[in-house]
């Protein structure tokens, strides 16, 4: 029995939930493995649309156990609400949620930190969901961190946390953010947190590897996506995790070995949240339409993101970092109404063609995307569940990118609904889905 990856390949917001979703019915656990509350996924099922943002979405499948892996950087005020949301639509958590002892927690004064990192005058924005992600991270790195195990404990708890808590007010007070903070408050507050964590905290690790013996599949949940990935992203703008496929192992403690299969989830466009390089960003009216017919707002915060053309370097290079058995092309439906659409098939630096990304943020903002211009099909797409009902134009843009890119297209998704789906017949992705 194989077990899956889904990844996003381009900023995040590429539509991951709903094919976690699709797939968990065929699984029996579905992990999550990096981020924290900064990632979002909406899954609509019928009339219902759910926003998670740290429990992973195939926990909407009955019978699927959700995993939050130790990779994780946890907020357990956001987990709760989530966990109390999704008990609201009757959703079993209790039996079917487990939490990594060895996770992250978020405190107050992580996202104190990094409301001073972006602040107006901090000379490098990055864009961030300031949420405390990236303070948290660095605090792991650094090993002043608190885990969940640590978390739950009534005698190391108080006790790691007043000593943290002691520095990050020297920090503060060197910083000058005058921002009030009561360090006692928040650890009487956190307290209570770890009770009603407590039912849901577990060794993942131990929970998982024993799955795997017994023969159960794991469907491993990206958040984020690759050009956020803290080493292949266009850094520094991006995320404080390892958004690729190496990421899923490190943040789940599984073996690259049992990561048998990985499909790619990328729009039929490009969008991207915050600040940063974006070569293939539309401008004007372009940009309104793609935004508005996509819906294209965060799902965490509610920005609007920035909206632009499909970028074959961009994906050539994603799909050479996590070697895909699959492509997942989503939104193919917002690009209905257009004559033609542009892509992007190679860059222009300095006089020079590349095929691939540059390393540098201040080069790739330099670079000038070389565009071919492909037919539109200016007729409805939205609901078709065969590739052969696809309008001539449509296939025919599917064709071009799977042709460019060298990794099959498998599947396309014309809605937001589950049934808006097309899994092509005798792709590695009907396999997987089989």
């Amino acid at each position: 029995m194989s077990n899956l990856a889904v990844l996003g390949l381009q900023w995040g917001d590429e539509g991951k939930g709903k094919l976690v979703d699709l797939a968990a019915e065929r699984f029996d656990i579905v992990v999550r493995c990096q981020g924290g509350n900064n990632a979002g996924h909406t899954v609509q099922v019928g009339d219902q649309i759910y926003k998670l943002s740290l429990v992973p979405s195939g926990i909407l499948r009955p019978g699927t156990v959700a995993v939050v892996g130790n990779g994780v950087v946890l907020d357990p005020e956001a987990l709760l609400q989530e966990v109390e949301t999704l008990r609201g639509v009757g959703i079993d958590v209790r039996s079917s949620l487990l939490v990594s002892d060895r996770a992250h927690v978020v405190f107050p004064h992580h996202r104190l930190m990094e409301l001073s990192s972006e602040g107006e005058n901090s000379g490098r924005r990055i864009g961030t969901t300031s949420r405390g992600i990236g303070p948290c991270y660095e605090d792991k790195a650094s090993r002043r961190g608190i885990r969940v195990a640590e978390l739950l404990s009534e005698e190391i708890f108080p006790r790691r946390f007043r000593a943290v808590a002691a520095e990050k007010a020297a920090i503060a007070k060197a910083l000058g953010i005058g921002r009030p903070w009561d360090p006692e408050a928040d650890l009487r507050r956190y307290q209570k947190l770890a009770e009603r964590l407590r039912p849901y905290v577990g060794d993942t690790t131990a929970y998982l590897s024993e799955a795997v013996s017994s023969g159960k599949r794991l469907l491993f949940e990206g958040a984020q996506a690759t050009m956020l990935d803290i080493d292949f992203g266009t850094y520094p703008y991006l995320t404080s995790s390892n958004a690729s496929a190496g990421g899923l192992c490190t943040g789940s403690g599984v073996s690259p070995r049992l990561m048998h299969d990985i499909v790619g989830v990328a729009k039929a466009y490009a969008t991207r949240v915050g600040e940063g390089p974006f070569v293939t960003e539309a401008h004007g009216e372009a940009e309104k339409s793609l935004r508005k017919v996509g819906r294209e707002y965060g799902t965490v915060t509610g920005r609007p993101r920035r909206c632009g053309w499909f970028d074959l370097p961009l994906m050539r290079y994603a799909h050479s970092i996590n070697h895909l058995s699959s492509l997942f092309i989503t939104k193919l439906d917002v690009l209905d109404g257009l004559a033609s659409i542009p892509v992007c098939t190679a860059y222009r630096l300095d006089g020079k063609t590349l095929d691939r990304m540059p390393a540098i943020a201040e080069d790739l903002a330099r670079t000038e995307p070389v565009y071919q211009e492909l037919a539109g099909w200016e007729r409805p797409t939205a609901g078709t569940t065969e590739f052969e009902k696809l309008p001539r134009a449509a296939r025919q843009y599917i064709d071009f990118l799977e042709e460019r890119l060298d990794v099959e297209i498998g599947g396309v998704s014309t809605g937001p609904r589950r049934a808006e789906t097309i899994v092509r017949d005798g792709s590695a992705l009907q396999r997987i889905l089989s």
